[in-house]
């Protein structure tokens, strides 16, 4: 059985995982608001992703019948982005912190030789690598392009051909 601490942690990524979600929702509506679409898919879909990760953990601990499995209020996410890059910069800092708190999770299960919790976390440790290298990615990619109309358009182009997984933007 899952112990009360490592329990309690997936608890409080699952409110992370939620948070995120709305994080990201809130970053789709200023790229709406400022008529790149395609960007605003991109964390739309993302948002919808973070909700899955949210998913995927509260189910986990139904299945190994974890004591207390709790759904947290979580804070307001900032609205107040000074500009596209702002909100890309925001976002890679935002998958480093949550990587540092899946680690934390890991580490703790580790200690109680919870070996099935360890295992369940892999998926979202490579999660988190892809996530961080996209994160990345697009900020780069944003940073060469603000200034250039035409390479704005093209990159928003990229980012609304963004699905998840499922090939479904909902």
């Amino acid at each position: 059985m899952i112990s009360k601490k490592v329990s309690d942690l997936i608890n409080e990524q699952i409110a992370h995982e939620q948070y995120a979600a709305q994080y990201y929702l809130a970053m789709s509506a200023w790229f709406q608001v400022n008529d790149l679409d395609g960007i605003a898919n991109y964390f739309r879909v993302q948002s919808k992703e973070e909700l899955t990760h949210a998913d995927k953990m509260f189910d986990y601990l139904a299945n190994v019948n974890a004591e207390a499995i709790q759904i947290k209020a979580i804070p307001q996410p900032p609205h107040d982005f000074k500009d596209a890059i702002d909100i890309f910069e925001r976002a890679l800092e935002h998958e480093k912190l949550v990587t540092q708190c899946i680690f934390n999770i890991v580490k703790a299960a580790n200690e109680e030789n919870d070996y099935s919790t360890v295992a369940f976390l892999q998926w979202f440790i490579n999660e988190q690598v892809e996530e961080e290298s996209n994160a990345s990615l697009f900020l780069a990619k944003m940073k060469r392009v603000n200034d250039n109309p035409s390479a704005l358009y093209l990159f928003d182009q990229e980012l609304a051909q963004r699905v998840l997984e499922d090939g479904s933007n909902d």
